[in-house]
């Protein structure tokens, strides 16, 4: 017995530990409680989209460094062998003598340096720069476009957890109401048909939040989705209590728009780039001039080093001009694609100004009609309230039916839903609004 006593002490003492342990390892796991700040800074860093814009913008630094190095010297080696069918001769007072071996190796070293190539490869130079402009932009572009989904997504998931708990606050009043139409049907005081409603009301209820359950998970999922977190993850979302009411005016946001939208840069970038695309086309109408240096040697073995017909190795310098003088019209032809190309990006331009302007204008009476339907959707709701709970005090006295009170609570429940609708609306219209005219880069982005 003294054997088993302190065998059970011993168990408990164990247990005891790895409950204690395993308690304090709960406690060290918090979970993350995201603000709107720092889940936009989470998804600019993770974000595919932005990532993409990054390496796209890195792969053009490339371009430009490439360009660059067709400035400079190039060297060039080759080697080649030839193994020839007779020995070659040459026939002097009719008598052949030979004038080389049946096999031959040469090797060569080559230095070309450009001098003039009718400014062709400095302009190919700078339209890689542009390029680089141009991806920067890109980017830019990208990181907005993400802020704007991250925000939108974080709303549309703070919307599904109201949704969910005015669903269930529905279960809750509509089951409390289920119970008293039970206890009056016992009495005697209401018919069966009454009953029967506030069950079906009651199931309704039920399914409405098995809904609501499931589009929180999917708006969380799609917020994860953006972060680039584990689809399945729950975040908690600080909710936002303050409602700005700023005023903004029309043809100031436009002014903004149009100075601070990636999508115009990145044209104004292409419109310089058709320019120099122009410029690049006429250089086929110039020559072509370089210099270059050359080592080589030729002989009978591998290393070319055995000559018993000519000297085995020489140098030489010389200049190249290269001058097509007829192609067909080829130059005149890139010449003029050039200059349409300029001029569809310069018509792409004017496009681009009027759709902004027109998503300015969209946006901003999208955010006006918001602000104003959530005061006219919280005194909705106000009433909605008070209007229940007047109706469900009548029911309590009898004075009143079951069908009104379903009747006070379907409107209460669509008043809330109504409410939170104006509410997160409005954010998610401000949200675009700022997106329409290109505003909440962060400083200093990646």
């Amino acid at each position: 017995m003294r054997l088993f006593a302190r065998f059970l002490i011993a168990l408990v003492f164990i247990f005891g530990s790895l409950d204690g342990s395993l308690g304090e390892s709960q406690k060290e796991v918090s979970v993350k409680k995201w603000s709107l700040e720092e889940a936009v800074s989470e998804a600019i860093r993770n974000n595919s989209i932005v990532q993409e814009a990054m390496e796209r913008e890195r792969a053009a630094m490339w371009e430009e460094k490439s360009a660059r190095a067709d400035l400079f010297p190039k060297i060039s080696f080759s080697y080649e062998y030839v193994r020839l069918k007779e020995d070659p001769y040459a026939i002097f007072n009719k008598m052949e003598v030979g004038m080389g071996p049946l096999n031959n190796y040469s090797w060569n070293i080559t230095l070309t340096q450009p001098l003039f190539t009718g400014f062709a490869l400095e302009t190919k130079r700078r339209i890689a720069e542009l390029g680089i402009k141009s991806k920067v932009f890109d980017r830019e572009r990208a990181i907005l476009d993400v802020i704007k989904m991250v925000k939108v997504a974080y709303f549309r998931v703070l919307l599904a957890e109201k949704y969910l708990r005015v669903a269930e606050e529905q279960e809750i009043q509509l089951k409390a109401h289920l119970e008293d139409a039970k206890l009056f049907y016992e009495q005697g005081l209401i018919p069966q048909n009454d009953l029967l409603k506030s069950e079906v009301a009651y199931a309704r209820a039920q399914q409405e939040k098995v809904s609501s359950e499931s589009a929180l998970s999917v708006a969380r999922a799609s917020f994860n989705t953006i972060l680039r977190h584990p689809i399945d993850e729950k975040p908690e979302l600080e909710d936002v209590t303050t409602l700005t009411t700023d005023s903004y005016n029309l043809s100031s946001l436009m002014e903004e728009a149009f100075a601070n939208r990636p999508e115009i840069r990145v044209l104004n970038v292409l419109l310089e780039q058709a320019k120099l695309g122009e410029k690049l086309a006429k250089s086929g109408y110039y020559p072509k001039v370089y210099v270059f240096g050359r080592y080589f040697q030729q002989g009978e073995d591998w290393r070319a080093t055995e000559n018993d017909y000519q000297n085995s190795h020489n140098a030489s310098v010389g200049l190249q001009v290269n001058w097509p003088f007829l192609e067909s019209g080829k130059t005149r032809a890139d010449s003029a694609r050039a200059l349409h190309e300029r001029l569809a990006v310069a018509e792409k331009m004017k496009g681009l100004r009027d759709s902004i302007g027109l998503e300015v204008k969209e946006a901003l009476e999208k955010l006006n009609v918001a602000r104003r339907n959530i005061t006219t959707a919280e005194k909705a709701l106000s009433q909605a309230k008070e209007n229940y709970r007047i109706t469900n005090l009548q029911y309590q006295q009898q004075i009143t039916t079951s069908t009104e009170v379903l009747d006070a609570q379907t409107y209460l429940t669509q008043a809330q839903v109504n409410y939170y609708n104006a509410l997160y609306g409005y954010y998610t219209t401000k949200a675009e609004l700022e997106r329409a005219v290109g505003r909440g880069l962060p400083q200093g982005n990646p």
